[in-house]
């Protein structure tokens, strides 16, 4: 271990050490705002128990570790097999390597004028306006102190620009290799830009090439014009001894429609942020979440839903299954303004407990400031109902592959949502590879 004292002093010298490297660069506006950032950082440190945010999620495992922040490219040993092994059927992918882009393995196809798809780091290098006018303006940089440390070590990931009035018919794919072969830390950054009346379809994907403990720590900002549809798939499947934490968050303009579809299957300790402002009146979102837990996996999804205009409406549904001595964690917000009459707000989670030693803390809020408006929350624990088990193994099926089949349609009611169809069917064979897993363990 290096003798800093403290886990903000290490990140505070790696932020030094990079500085260093910058040159020119440091006088940069970007990196104003990086310096801020871990300004801040150093400030308020990692989160607590003490911190209600953090009450069931304790991250004294990430505190503690040095994780080295990955400054540069390098392919790391990736080859093109690894990439397709990730990869679904689509003209448009971006792959990054350890959160920096790898442009001999990405591909975009022809677009219409004026979209891009690419790097963050060219379009602020080559100036974009867009890019430059919305990074780190739809979330504060001190959200929290996550953000404050991707913000600090801000450089790549992906932008996406979508003109007014343009649609892409192909899913765009982000995907996240990590495959460095010594404790580190990586940054992606993204920025997605959805013009009045333009439709995209995202998906962000994180895997790993390591058995190596690691800290993947994401942010994506996404702002939703005018009757604009956007759907963001977020499959997260990285090594079981990595750790993730994740901020997404969007602001939705008049009539727009957001579909947020998260699904996380690996890591050790995994915490994803989902936030959602609906900034203007009849702008819709539906979030919807699974998590397969199994060993000693800690999964935790939090999500805000900010209704601060009227006529809104917002749907929520996220299941989790855990197996093992797994942990699950929920916490659902839904805030309504005092100006956001008639809002139209409902929120359901449920979990699935397939051993007596797995637990889950599910946490729904309403905080509501309206008188007009109808919302409802609950929420469920539960483990496989023995009657529809006798049920199939009364048809002869027997009772490991009867569980698995009411497993599987606990999850599938989520997956079936994503409307990506490789991606579904890519979640469908994990899926059916998860629960022959556990299967495997009980066995032995």
């Amino acid at each position: 271990m290096n003798p800093v004292s403290s886990p903000n002093e290490w990140y505070l010298s790696q932020f030094d050490a990079f500085e260093k490297t910058l040159n020119g660069e440091s006088k940069s506006p970007l990196h104003l705002l990086r310096r801020e950032a871990i300004d801040k950082f150093h400030t308020i440190g990692f989160p607590t128990s003490r911190n209600e945010e953090w009450r069931y999620t304790s991250v004294a495992p990430i505190a503690k570790a040095e994780f080295k922040p990955v400054l540069q490219f390098s392919p790391s040993g990736v080859t093109r097999t690894d990439v397709e092994k990730f990869s679904f059927d689509t003209r448009h992918r971006l792959v990054f390597i350890n959160g920096h882009f790898a442009s001999n393995f990405s591909s975009v196809g022809s677009l219409p004028e004026g979209v891009v798809v690419g790097s963050l780091a060219s379009a602020v290098q080559s100036s974009n306006p867009n890019a430059l006018s919305s990074l780190a303006r739809q979330l504060k940089i001190d959200e929290t102190p996550f953000v404050s440390l991707n913000t600090a070590f801000l450089q790549d990931g992906a932008f996406i620009f979508v003109p007014e009035g343009i649609a892409l018919d192909d899913s765009i794919q982000l995907l996240f290799i990590a495959s460095e072969k010594k404790p580190f830390l990586v940054s992606p950054r993204n920025l997605v830009i959805i013009g009045n009346r333009g439709r995209v379809s995202i998906v962000e994907s994180y895997v790993s090439l390591t058995d190596q403990y690691y800290l993947t720590n994401a942010v994506t900002e996404i702002v939703a014009g005018d009757e604009s549809i956007i759907e963001h798939d977020k499959l997260q499947n990285e090594s079981r001894k990595a750790f993730h934490v994740a901020m997404i968050q969007s602001r939705l303009g008049a009539k727009a429609q957001f579909t947020s579809n998260s699904i996380a299957v690996g890591g050790a300790i995994v915490r994803n942020n989902v936030t959602v402002v609906l900034d203007a009146e009849h702008s819709e979102c539906t979030l919807n979440g699974l998590s397969l837990g199994t060993g000693t996996q800690l999964i935790d999804n939090h999500t805000t839903i900010d209704h601060a205009k009227p006529n809104c409406a917002s749907h929520e549904l996220y299941k989790a299954i855990l197996d093992g001595k797994s942990r699950g964690v929920f916490n659902g917000k839904i805030f309504v303004r005092p100006d956001a009459q008639k809002t139209d707000a409902k929120q359901t989670n449920k979990t699935l407990l397939l051993s007596d030693e797995a637990t889950v803390d599910t946490k729904p809020q309403l905080e509501i400031f309206a008188d007009d408006v109808k919302c409802t929350h609950g929420a469920t624990v539960g483990q496989l109902d023995a009657e529809q088990v006798f049920y199939l193994r009364s048809r002869g099926i027997g009772e490991m592959a009867a569980k698995d089949i009411l497993t599987f349609a606990f999850a599938s009611d989520v997956v079936s949502r994503v409307h990506v169809e490789p991606l579904k069917r890519q979640l469908e064979s994990l899926i059916h590879e998860r629960l022959d897993q556990g299967r495997l363990v009980q066995l032995i």
